[in-house]
């Protein structure tokens, strides 16, 4: 079977088939989370893991000194609105003055549908803020998947991957990557931090961002071997 397969796909679709069965199992995830949150089963774990980061006496003061406070502030800022936006209006500038307009038109469809994505989450499930602590941070929205972290993940992940793909040596794409998940793993943790998601919200919010970003890096990688999208390289 192995062997059939092999001479089906090709060696050079192997990449191609691992990254959308890593996103096949990153969305099946988020659907595992997202069931149990509305059959109500993450209640208990997700009030431990928030009370944790909080004071005992007072739940209102997060663990750590006041800087440890300000500098969660702004690592979830890594994963607001504003900050996205220029990072993506930057990127996507620099992909057309380097000719790349399709490549560019990628990157605004994996954030754009990223963005749809979260926000029809957000509606169908429409999950409360957490109530047990003060927030640390203005939000609006309701709570599941989280916002932030599930578009950390697809923005760092999307723009790393289009670096390391450059990148000759295999130590200089590990860690730009590296670099792109620990960020996103830094919003989501001060998410969970400032007390405005359940720790399900952020771990939700990076399955189906990560789950996008790479079906999108898949998709756009059969383009590429199609001569439909520019390639990185060129």
């Amino acid at each position: 079977m192995p062997e059939k397969l092999y001479r089906w796909f090709g060696r050079k679709e192997w990449p191609l088939v691992l990254i959308l069965l890593a996103a096949a199992g990153a969305l099946w995830a988020f659907v595992e989370i997202a069931d149990d949150v509305v059959e109500q089963e993450t209640g208990t774990v997700d009030k431990v893991l928030l009370r944790a980061m909080r004071s005992q006496t007072n739940p209102a003061d997060p663990l750590g000194p006041r800087w440890l406070e300000e500098m969660m502030r702004d690592f979830t800022g890594l994963g607001g609105v504003g900050v996205l936006t220029l990072i993506v209006g930057a990127a996507v500038g620099y992909l057309y003055i380097m000719e790349k307009g399709r490549a560019a038109l990628a990157v605004i469809f994996a954030v754009g549908g990223g963005v749809l994505l979260s926000t029809l989450a957000k509606t169908v499930i429409d999950r409360p803020r957490p109530d047990l602590v003060s927030h640390g941070s203005f939000v609006t929205s309701a709570s599941f998947p989280s916002g932030h972290s599930m578009m950390a993940a697809v923005v760092y992940l999307t723009l790393a991957v289009m670096i390391a793909r450059v990148r000759p040596r295999w130590r200089t794409k590990a860690y730009i990557l590296l670099c792109a998940v620990l960020i996103a793993l830094l919003v989501g943790v001060s998410r969970v931090y400032l007390g405005v998601h359940w720790p399900t919200d952020v771990l939700a919010g990076w399955t189906i961002g990560s789950g996008w970003a790479l079906l999108c890096w898949g998709v756009t990688l059969w383009l590429q071997r199609r001569g439909e999208i520019e390639d990185d390289a060129d």
